[in-house]
């Protein structure tokens, strides 16, 4: 590493140190981080964000073997998946140590453990030497952030150190699965699918249900921009776009085609085709879109394929509630 590298990792241990926040990138998404062993650097997290004390938060350290330091019951599953995904883009939730503070846990008995990959993210962890708890570098229930400039756009001077590492390579958030049951559960899907899991366990995951724990980036409404977003088929999408631009809106759409009406007023986006660079590009698209100022967002709904999941996830959050205004 450049000793401008080394410097920043070296503030950044000193910034969470001393009980303040930093943002840094994983592969997912970045996360606003804060020494997970302090509730006061903790309560900062849910204070910036605006995200309620009883919504958990994710767990990132170095390495797997960490983990016995969080959790108070490790399954065989759970150290199988380890073993095969960590570091990488899963989430695993166990049963909760007795000392850990219910900041971290929303109150729960169990906990979201993750060991990232990517580079910046393993420096900071292996130099700071202990858990680093921290949700997605956004405001609560809006678009994650996959660059820099997201987070500082988001917060200002709100975090007090920003790790920057570019982009993230995968740029949605991490597969959940609870392995604090009786059988492994997916609570949130990601890059690394439902397929991979069952393949590994030898098993089919049981679905999220009411005495599943609490996870993050579960609500019903999550990963929104600020404008209202609608999730349509394709034909829906021109048809809608033509008439809103004819009622005086201006319209913004997310779609898989650079074919588009020819009317005025319309911010036009054509996303990829394969699923993981939709994903990698997602966060970005909408948060551009989102500052186009359009009483609108309208994103094509995508193939309703395993490997687009994640994606549907993610969409189908960001579209709950919302409605064109004077759509019709």
């Amino acid at each position: 590493m450049s000793s401008a590298i080394d410097d920043a990792i070296a503030h950044a241990v000193d910034v969470l140190r001393a009980g303040g926040l930093v943002a840094f990138p994983t592969e997912t998404v970045y996360g606003l981080g804060a020494d997970a062993s302090n509730p006061d650097a903790v309560k900062k997290i849910y204070a910036a964000k605006g995200r309620p004390r009883n919504h958990p938060l994710i767990v990132h350290l170095a390495s797997g073997r960490q983990v016995a330091d969080w959790a108070s019951d490790i399954p065989e599953t759970g150290k199988r998946l380890a073993r095969r995904f960590w570091p990488g883009p899963l989430t695993l939730i166990f049963k909760r140590a007795a000392h850990v503070n219910d900041l971290v846990t929303g109150g729960q008995d169990t906990i979201a453990l993750r060991v990232p990959s990517h580079p910046a993210a393993h420096t900071l962890l292996a130099a700071f030497g202990g858990g680093i708890a921290a949700p997605s570098a956004n405001r609560y229930g809006r678009v994650s952030a996959t660059t820099a400039e997201h987070v500082r756009a988001e917060f200002g001077s709100t975090v007090d150190c920003v790790l920057d590492g570019g982009a993230c390579p995968v740029g949605i958030e991490s597969t959940i699965v609870d392995v604090s049951g009786a059988r492994p559960a997916l609570l949130r899907p990601g890059s690394i699918t439902a397929a991979d899991i069952e393949a590994l366990v030898g098993a089919p995951l049981a679905p999220a249900g009411p005495a599943s724990p609490r996870a993050p980036g579960t609500l019903p409404k999550h990963y929104a921009p600020q404008t209202p977003l609608m999730l349509l088929e394709p034909d829906l999408i021109l048809e809608l776009a033509s008439s809103m631009t004819r009622q005086g809106h201006n319209v913004a759409v997310l779609a898989r085609s650079a074919l588009q009406p020819l009317h005025s007023g319309i911010t036009w986006i054509a996303a990829p085709h394969d699923a993981p660079q939709y994903a990698h590009d997602l966060y970005a698209n909408l948060r551009q879109l989102d500052r186009a100022g359009c009483a609108a967002i309208l994103v094509e709904q995508p193939p309703l394929e395993p490997a687009w999941a994640a994606v549907h996830d993610r969409l189908t959050r960001a579209a709950a509630g919302s409605a064109a205004p004077d759509a019709t």
